[in-house]
């Protein structure tokens, strides 16, 4: 049993939660300090914070899982992913599906940790058409990457709406801040995901198969992931100042400033690493870069917020 769930853990590449997770801890922060004239304040609660983290895990856990189970056939043919668990036979098909229905269970019932805020059981089925519908994408759209940044975008909306759902409901401009949150999450992932793509144009092309690189070719698709991720950077820097005159009242100050300032520095590093006729370092660039630009923001967010 528990070599089974290591298996599992490493077929969902459990440690990559890393990417949209701090997002959704700094929606989550930001709206639990945010204040919303005439709206009333929302304090701390750790019930809230537990729902998050149970949502989030237990959402890309199915995602993960039911992405691998949809695309077996497609790994296997695939020399880069044919030694992933189902191609290579290490896990079999019907421990992945039970494994993803255990998981929508607990995605589920993580969401009803915030009654009597009722809106995330409310969504929590299209949440999940959208997450695992992105397994299909790549068969009919050469967009699947903005498919799955429209998926992680959900993070923060979704984490905001947990914790300030009912005076949404009575102050829709209390969501700009987790929209435009949520927008730059969707060109951030976007834009990583066509990076991690052009390793496999050969192949999606042979296999015919749409993506980006494919569409564009290897050097427009990068060209189109650098816009992608200045778009992030936009709506990171815009954030604050649209969010607090459109609504919710919250400070970012020097360090926020600072990390953004960094975050930029970090995007163009990794556009400096992978390059049309270089894509030996597309790992380095999607694994390392992207983990550290997620915590980065969290810890300052945490650092405006609370200290």
């Amino acid at each position: 049993m528990f070599e089974t769930l290591q298996k599992l853990l490493g077929m969902i590449r459990f440690s990559h939660t890393i990417f949209a997770l701090p997002f959704a801890l700094m929606a989550g922060t930001m709206a639990w300090s945010a204040t919303t004239p005439p709206g009333p304040e929302v304090s701390f609660r750790w019930l809230e914070l537990i729902g998050i983290l149970v949502c989030m895990v237990s959402a890309r856990s199915a995602a993960m899982a039911f992405n691998r189970w949809a695309d077996r056939h497609i790994d296997a043919r695939n020399p880069r992913t044919a030694n992933r668990h189902l191609p290579a036979g290490q896990l079999s098909s019907m421990t992945v599906v039970m494994f993803t229905i255990l998981s929508i269970a607990f995605f589920i019932l993580g969401t009803c940790l915030f009654l009597p805020n009722w809106l995330p059981l409310a969504v929590s089925i299209p949440v999940l058409v959208v997450l695992l519908g992105y397994s299909y994408a790549k068969r009919f759209t050469a967009l699947a990457h903005y498919w799955l940044g429209a998926a992680l975008m959900l993070a923060p909306i979704c984490a905001w709406l947990a914790i300030r759902g009912l005076i949404v409901w009575e102050f829709p401009l209390d969501l700009m801040p987790a929209l435009l949150l949520g927008l730059a999450v969707f060109f951030w992932v976007g834009g990583f995901d066509i990076i991690y793509a052009c390793q496999d144009y050969e192949f999606d092309r042979s296999d015919q198969l749409n993506s980006l690189p494919v569409w564009l070719g290897v050097a427009g698709a990068l060209q189109l992931a650098a816009v992608s991720h200045a778009a992030m950077w936009i709506c990171l820097a815009v954030m604050p100042w649209i969010g607090a005159r459109a609504g919710p009242q919250f400070g970012f100050g020097f360090v926020y400033w600072l990390t953004l300032i960094a975050v930029g520095g970090l995007l163009i590093y990794q556009h400096w690493l992978v390059r049309p006729e270089d894509l030996s370092r597309v790992n380095q660039a999607f694994f390392q870069v992207n983990s550290i630009i997620s915590v980065a923001l969290l810890a300052a967010t945490l650092i405006e917020v609370w200290v």
